[in-house]
């Protein structure tokens, strides 16, 4: 009897809401329009299945969409750190 490992691919995944990578300028906008600093956003690790396959780096800014029953999509954002 053998055991076979299942993988499965997290990031295309229906449940799982859309990650992207700010751009300096759009982290700049957002950081502005909420007056707020990146340390003050919550955190996401570097290591999170959701973004394991951005090319991410500590101190990026995560745009975070996801679908909402209510209001149709709902924006969140996370900052990188070390995991």
């Amino acid at each position: 009897m053998s055991i076979e490992k299942k993988v499965v691919e997290i990031t295309n995944h229906t449940y799982q809401p859309k990650h992207e990578i700010l751009s300096k300028s759009q982290a700049e906008e957002i950081l502005k329009k909420y007056n707020t600093k990146p340390s003050q956003l919550p955190y996401i690790m570097i290591n999170d299945k959701g973004i394991v396959d951005l090319d991410v780096r500590p101190g990026d800014i995560i745009k975070i969409t996801r679908k909402s029953a209510t209001a149709g999509e709902s924006v969140y954002y996370r900052y990188v750190v070390e995991a």
